[in-house]
């Protein structure tokens, strides 16, 4: 049975996801306030790549709430692509990070699964960049993350969480797909 402590960042974080893939500014407070909880019940895992992440999230939260509230000249940010250039650094600066933690992670701390769980850790700080300038491709990223993260929960048995990662993959294609829409329509705008 789930914990409190799980049940509650579970929630908090379903709010933020949610509240992301509608475009909704209130993602960041929610996502702080769940970024912290799970920090917590990380760190009770022995997932300590993923609470790096959180610490990470929540710092960014902050930064994020005020990107798309003001992060245009003062007005809000609209939803862009990337650009292949960006990717195309990225993606491999991704795997090479991954490796580089997972390895520290595996000679010097009692991590379980290191490699699996830097993964999730470098992955999420790239989508959560992406996100952070309402960037369309922030949503493959993510799917990539839950797609890691579902079985990696699980084995530690937490079955709320990796269930949630399991919806927040649904949530990210239904997201992509809403976010390219608003995207069009940004553009077709007088």
């Amino acid at each position: 049975m789930p914990s409190l402590l799980e049940l509650a960042a579970n929630a908090f974080t379903a709010a933020a996801i949610l509240l992301a893939g509608r475009n909704n500014v209130h993602t960041w407070w929610t996502g702080i306030v769940g970024c912290s909880l799970f920090g917590l019940l990380f760190a009770q895992n022995r997932l300590y790549a993923d609470v790096v992440l959180q610490v990470f999230f929540v710092a960014t939260g902050v930064l994020g709430w005020w990107r798309w509230l003001r992060g245009n000249h003062g007005a809000p940010l609209p939803i862009t692509h990337a650009g292949w250039r960006t990717l195309a650094w990225m993606i491999p600066t991704g795997i090479v990070a991954t490796a580089a933690y997972g390895a520290l992670l595996h000679f010097y701390t009692n991590a379980y699964a290191p490699f699996i769980d830097s993964a999730v850790l470098v992955f999420s700080v790239i989508a959560q960049l992406l996100m952070m300038q309402r960037r369309i491709e922030n949503w493959p990223v993510w799917l990539l993350v839950n797609t890691i993260a579902v079985p990696l929960y699980f084995s530690r048995g937490l079955h709320l969480t990796a269930f949630l990662y399991l919806c927040f993959w649904v949530n990210a294609i239904v997201s992509w797909i809403w976010w390219t829409k608003l995207a069009r329509r940004q553009l077709a705008a007088p």
